[in-house]
C-alpha cells in the first residue's frame, strides 16, 4: 500500500476501464486530472456523483481536465451500470472508469480503509497536475458524496497560483481578490501586479486577481 502526500508523483499504471484499456500517464497527457474512487457499482450516491461529473464536462474541458473514475466492480458491471446512470442523472457518461476488480490501483492510491471497510473503496480524489505531482487529496467517507462545484474551484486556484505568486483565501471564487505571497516584497509587488494592491497587515496583502 502506498503512503501519497501533496507533490508526490501520482503512480502510474495500466487498467481495465468500461472504455478499454488504458495506461494512466498516457491518459492524461498534458492535462490536468482528477481520479476519484467509489466503494460499487449501482449504488446511489455514486450513480448521482458519475452524474454530475458527466454534466461538468464543458467546465472540466475550459479548465484542461480529463476525468477518470474507479470502482472494484468489472468492466461489464460499469457498462451496465453507465446505462442507469445516464437514465436516471440526465446525462451521458463520457469518461471512462477504472474496473480494479484486482484492488491493485486502489492499493496503489491508499483508497480502501479497512476501519471502514475491508474491501470497498472510500471516496477517494486526487488532482494530478500535467507533471503528474498530485496537488489536492480529499477522502470522504461512504455516506458522502462530493461536491464537484468545489473541485473546481480548487482547480482555478491550483491552476493560478502555479502561474503567480499568490494564494487563495477562505471561500475565494473565481475573479476575486487573491492573496500576495508573503516571498514578495512590496517593491515587488508593485511590478508583479499592476492593478495595485492592499496592505491589510504586512503579512496579509490583497490584490485584484491577476489575468
Amino acid at each position: 500500500m502506498s503512503v501519497l502526500r501533496l507533490g508526490d508523483k501520482a503512480p502510474n499504471f495500466d487498467a481495465e476501464t468500461s472504455e478499454g484499456k488504458i495506461n494512466f500517464y498516457d491518459y492524461l497527457g498534458d492535462s490536468w486530472g482528477i481520479l476519484f474512487s467509489h466503494p460499487a457499482d449501482f449504488t446511489p450516491v455514486c450513480t448521482t456523483e458519475l452524474g454530475a461529473a458527466a454534466k461538468y464536462k464543458d467546465e472540466f474541458e475550459k479548465r484542461n481536465v480529463k476525468v477518470l473514475a474507479l470502482s472494484v466492480d468489472g468492466a461489464q458491471s460499469h457498462k451496465d451500470w453507465i446505462k442507469d446512470i445516464n437514465e436516471t442523472q440526465n446525462t451521458t457518461v463520457n469518461f471512462p472508469i477504472i474496473a480494479d476488480e484486482d484492488r491493485k490501483v486502489s492499493q496503489l492510491y491508499d483508497m480502501i480503509h479497512p476501519n471502514a471497510d475491508d474491501t470497498l473503496t472510500v471516496r477517494s480524489v486526487y488532482v494530478i497536475a500535467p507533471d503528474k505531482t498530485i496537488k489536492l487529496m480529499i477522502t470522504y467517507p461512504a455516506s458522502t458524496g462530493r461536491n464537484f462545484k468545489e473541485l473546481l474551484r480548487v482547480i482555478d486556484s491550483l491552476q493560478l497560483t502555479a502561474h503567480h505568486k499568490v494564494a487563495t483565501p477562505a471561500d475565494w471564487q473565481q475573479g476575486e481578490d487573491v492573496v500576495i505571497s508573503t516571498s514578495v516584497s512590496n517593491k515587488e509587488a508593485e511590478n508583479k501586479f499592476p492593478k495595485g494592491f492592499k496592505e491589510v497587515k504586512p503579512y496579509l496583502r490583497l490584490t485584484p486577481q491577476p489575468d
